[in-house]
């Protein structure tokens, strides 16, 4: 009568080895489980930062645009015109407009400071518009108004806040700008799009042109468009802020240097995941090693089987179902071990955890895989050796 394995008999048979051998099975398991958890934390971190990006981007608008001075065809820093900014808002599709313009001084605590410790900080003249157009939000006071730009009035932004160490603006502290004294009306919140703002100290122009000799040319001007016409907008521009010189004017979206982090993470997204697979590859060689040694280890074994009416296809299966099993649990660790890391890395960083549910299913089949793959020749090699010989070794 033909020798019969159920399978319910197959997975205590095949699991009797591992069980035998636990540290080297624990080993085995964590060489798939560490190539798994890099494949997994790769994509779930990288997915997780582009929901950040993606969600920033969708706070501030794809129709944020800034128009700056760029270089004469010298080479110089060119200049844009006192009228560049009102040109801008007359400019069809625009919605609201906001000149800066960076001035030769420096913010300091008080007039004992050293001139030359300026803690990075710079000072910018601005307009009322400027929160509006970059839906600017303040953490404290109020913004610059109509009023406030005519007199030595100053906020801070949050970085800059920080440094002069001015958590609020209650009792109405001073900073000391140009050899004069500037009363803190309000503290911005960190500005998404335009981070020079968070190091600077925003005074309004007319004062800036009474004490500072600020001559009216903006350096940067922050436009908002209307969003379906972003793009015809953003051609305008050069040409509406400097009609003498429109090629001495740079044009850009700030929305495109978060888009191009996206490409730049799904670039090295792809390298990670080839390490992750080279790591898997690696456990997968380790699984097919262990399994040799087992066969050798348990020539015995194999040789009473075979005697006892086992076939060659019970041998094999036994010991390529312990291979799976190997890939199985490496690949369930790895999975948790991954998604684990996802989940630390987004809650420091602060960014929704993200963990997709294919990559998650993909790797687990990917271990599995993996291990019936590094399984066939154990398998084959166990299946082939005979009852007499497999005994007489022992």
């Amino acid at each position: 009568m033909k020798s019969r394995l159920r399978f319910a008999d197959l997975l205590p048979v095949s699991t009797a080895g591992l069980r035998a051998r636990p540290g080297r099975t624990s080993l085995s398991i964590l060489g798939v489980a560490i190539g798994i958890a890099a494949m997994v934390a790769v994509l779930g971190v990288t997915r997780s930062s582009q929901a950040d990006v993606l969600a920033r981007i969708d706070r501030v608008g794809t129709n944020l645009l800034t128009v700056a001075n760029g270089k004469t065809i010298r080479g110089a820093e060119a200049e844009l015109p006192v009228t560049a900014g009102a040109a801008i808002g007359r400019t069809e599709g625009v919605l609201s407009v906001a000149a800066t313009a960076t001035v030769p001084e420096h913010v300091y605590r008080n007039d004992r400071i050293p001139a030359g410790r300026t803690g990075g900080l710079s000072v910018r003249v601005t307009d009322p518009g400027l929160p509006g157009t970059l839906d600017a939000s303040l953490l404290h006071g109020r913004f610059l108004d109509a009023a406030l730009v005519h007199y030595p009035a100053v906020v801070l932004g949050h970085y800059a806040a920080g440094v002069l160490g001015v958590a609020d603006v209650t009792g109405g502290p001073q900073v000391w700008i140009g050899g004069h004294w500037f009363s803190v009306v309000g503290i911005l919140a960190p500005v998404e799009l335009a981070p020079e703002l968070d190091t600077a100290a925003l005074i309004g122009a007319p004062v800036a042109g009474e004490v500072l000799g600020y001559t009216g040319h903006p350096t940067r001007i922050f436009v908002r468009a209307e969003t379906s016409r972003t793009a015809y907008v953003a051609g305008m521009l050069g040409r509406a802020a400097d009609p003498a010189h429109p090629e001495e004017v740079a044009v850009s979206r700030p929305s495109e240097a978060l888009t191009a982090r996206i490409a730049v993470t799904d670039a090295t997204a792809v390298l990670l995941l080839g390490l992750g697979a080279v790591a898997l590859l690696v456990g997968g060689i380790g699984i097919a090693n262990v399994l040799v040694i087992s066969v050798l280890e348990r020539r015995g074994e194999i040789g009473l089987r075979r005697a006892l009416g086992a076939t060659r296809t019970h041998v094999g299966a036994q010991f390529l179902t312990e291979s799976v099993l190997l890939g199985a649990g490496g690949g369930v660790a790895g999975v948790m071990l991954g998604s684990l890391l996802t989940l630390a890395m987004a809650t420091v960083r602060g960014w929704p955890t993200l963990i997709p549910a294919t990559a998650a299913g993909a790797a687990l089949v990917a271990a599995v895989v993996i291990g019936a793959c590094a399984g066939l020749y154990p398998a084959w090699r166990a299946a082939r050796l005979s009852p007499t010989d497999a005994l007489r070794s022992t």
